[in-house]
């Protein structure tokens, strides 16, 4: 197995709205942000080469919307042409899309403008694309709190392109990796769990837990449509990740990318810090 990490741009969201209820006094001091109060946030991708797939996990924000969402400041969006060919693929050798959950920020790079036009169509396009099947029905049909996070285009076309896959519960879709639905921050968010080698398990953990500094259970985003969920979902994920030393993936920390965890007096830490790539050599 082989796991490359594609940074494909960052944002900026108000860190009251990342941290919740947490008082900025508090949050400031495990998160950094400027002086008008925003956050720096990654889109940090995960594309894994197996015996027989090659597996794209998110694809950040793509292009088409960002004059519409130039309040986030969107910054150094990937061209996934440039990206996969720098590490020895193309677009086209993509055999999966795991789509964590259909927020802009998460799959408005799974299509792309493909003419001067800007006529849209697939970014990847042999790929199937794997949604949670409720997170797909909340994309049709959004309630209020989430429907400016959906844009139609970032994902009907793979629907009329045949190439959409709705997970209704755990599956694998390689012998070594398997997904599993979460909820919370939206319902049917999919986690990738990545088994490496015999020792190592990777989890992608999306949203559920969008940086490091979001690690206690009651450091939920305002985001979050359903709070209480998220709590107890995270305490689910970080409770398998501590009794299996799993390492966790962040996509959206801008200043750390992987860590596992322990508990530690009845509290949830980080240790290890650092790039996957070292924390799976130093094992």
């Amino acid at each position: 197995m082989k796991i490359t990490t594609i940074e494909a741009g960052f944002f900026h969201v108000d860190g009251g709205a990342m941290f919740g209820v947490v008082p900025k006094r508090v949050w400031q001091k495990r998160y950094p942000c400027n002086d008008q109060n925003f956050c720096r946030l990654a889109m940090r991708l995960l594309l894994i080469e197996t015996n027989n797939r090659l597996i794209l996990i998110d694809s950040g924000a793509g292009k088409k919307q960002l004059e519409y969402l130039k309040y986030y400041d969107f910054t150094e969006i990937v061209d996934f042409g440039e990206a996969l060919k720098q590490h020895g693929y193309t677009c086209e050798q993509v055999t999966d899309v795991v789509m964590t959950h259909l927020h802009f920020d998460h799959c408005g790079g799974t299509t792309s403008f493909v003419d001067e036009n800007k006529t849209v169509g697939l970014t990847f396009p042999n790929a199937l694309v794997w949604v949670g099947r409720v997170q797909w029905e909340n994309f049709l049909q959004p309630n209020v709190r989430e429907g400016d996070s959906y844009f139609t285009e970032n994902m009907l076309p793979v629907l009329q392109a045949g190439k959409l896959q709705l997970v209704d519960k755990e599956i694998k879709i390689d012998d070594r990796v398997m997904l599993k639905l979460f909820h919370g921050h939206t319902v049917g968010q999919l986690v990738p769990y990545i088994s490496y080698d015999d020792e190592n398990t990777l989890v992608y953990v999306g949203d559920v837990i969008p940086v490091v500094a979001s690690i206690p259970i009651a450091w939920v985003s305002a985001y979050d449509t359903f709070p209480i969920t998220s709590m107890e979902d995270k305490e689910r994920l970080l409770n398998e990740a501590a009794e299996k030393r799993q390492l966790l993936f962040f996509e959206h920390d801008a200043y750390f990318e992987s860590c596992r965890i322990e508990i530690i007096n009845g509290k949830y830490r980080a240790t290890e810090q650092g790039k996957v790539a070292d924390l799976l050599i130093k094992k």
